[in-house]
């Protein structure tokens, strides 16, 4: 599996490209272009290396300096995406944890298949109150935006309330290491693997268990949700990334599946949550 940052950047070359290309078709040398805007050339430079992303205001006047103007609508949205793709955490939490939970709610809605492959715990979409309280508050903590953990859980769990409906699909797995993640007090990690064993008996969600000792098709990836065949979001340390170009979807809707393919269901994975909690105990 590639990295994801690099269809990031991909994107953002693919801009930078489209805007030298407009000013050489204009005939304009890059100091001609930037006196026309009215900056130093180094921005211009910046710019066309994909080194610096430019905000609306300098598309417009990059398209004005070449008699591009019709050409502002469709670059501002390909500037938009590019950035949307890659948005650091700490740009997200500005609003407050709270918000982080409810701003996908209207995806979460609209999607009718989830497939979600968590590495390090349990998935968002299942987990308890007191076990999101416990692993916002670690993701608080390290990222120092833990003002509103307790909103957070609640506004999670609120969100949730698709997986209950009846009205959309979820294929989910996990990684054994999860049963057994410290994120959480023990009690609390006894009642959310206890919750997975009630969810895992709704006959729209699948429920897939990685073992730990299993042969593997691919190693450890990080944490995905692939939204219908619409869009992959991808959990890094430091920032969520959006791909939605159907090349990409596609790569991990093929990872989702051979991943799928060695994980253990049912009983099998049953029994793995009840030892999990037996030793807990």
């Amino acid at each position: 599996m590639p990295s994801p940052l690099s269809s990031v950047h991909a994107a953002r070359i693919a801009l930078a490209t489209r805007l030298r290309d407009m000013r050489l078709d204009a005939g304009l040398a890059g100091h001609e272009l930037s006196t026309a805007c009215g900056w130093h050339p180094a921005k211009t430079s910046r710019i066309e290396h994909a080194k610096a992303s430019p905000t609306d205001a300098d598309i417009r006047a990059w398209c004005q300096a070449c008699g591009a103007a019709d050409q502002v609508p469709d670059l501002i949205a390909a500037a938009r995406s590019a950035d949307s793709m890659y948005v650091q955490w700490k740009r997200l939490h500005r609003a407050g944890l709270r918000h982080l939970q409810q701003e996908v709610v209207p995806l979460f809605e609209r999607t009718r298949a989830f497939r979600v492959y968590c590495s390090n715990v349990v998935p968002g979409l299942l987990q308890t109150e007191s076990y999101a309280r416990a692993v916002l508050s670690a993701y608080g903590a390290f990222h120092q935006a833990a003002t509103d953990v307790d909103e957070a859980a609640a506004a999670r769990v609120a969100r949730s309330h698709v997986i209950r409906d009846g009205h959309h699909r979820f294929a989910l797995i996990v990684e054994e290491s999860v049963l057994h993640s410290g994120i959480a007090p023990a009690a609390t990690t006894a009642e959310q693997l206890s919750n997975l064993l009630e969810i895992m008996t709704l006959p729209w969600v699948s429920f897939g268990i990685l073992p730990i000792r299993a042969e593997r098709p691919l190693w450890t990836l990080e944490s995905f949700t692939i939204y219908d065949e619409m869009q992959v979001g991808i959990e890094l340390l430091s920032a969520r990334v959006t791909l939605t170009s159907p090349d990409e979807i596609s790569l991990y809707a093929k990872a989702f599946g051979e991943l799928a393919g060695q994980a253990l269901y049912g009983a099998s994975a049953r029994s793995l949550i009840t030892a999990a909690i037996d030793s807990i105990s």
